[in-house]
């Protein structure tokens, strides 16, 4: 899920309660750490890092084999076209891409 603010506010202080409103607004129900917007926006900064990191994992999730499909392998002998599958996956989506 991409980041929020509410997803910062509970990284921040998992004790912390807020709701946002339709407008965007956020209203504070708990704050017992008096949690700053500009905290909140550094935090979704990082959160933000975080899961564009992981995107290649998203990636891959929707194309690996299904646990069906690895039931079905180990019951059929069949684990090496399975790994070979998983590592097809892996180089099509690569965990660290070099960007220059």
């Amino acid at each position: 899920m991409i980041p929020n603010k509410l997803e910062a506010i509970s990284s921040i202080n998992p004790k912390a309660e807020a709701t946002i409103k339709a407008d965007g607004s956020l209203v504070w129900h708990k704050n017992p750490t008096n949690i700053t917007d500009e905290q909140i926006a550094t935090k979704l900064v990082e959160l933000q890092a975080d899961y564009d990191a992981k995107e290649y994992q998203r990636k891959r999730q929707v194309e690996y084999p299904t646990i069906e499909e690895c039931v079905h392998a180990i019951l059929d002998n069949d684990l090496e076209n399975l790994q070979a599958k998983r590592q097809a996956i892996k180089e099509k989506y690569p965990k660290w891409v070099l960007h220059i």
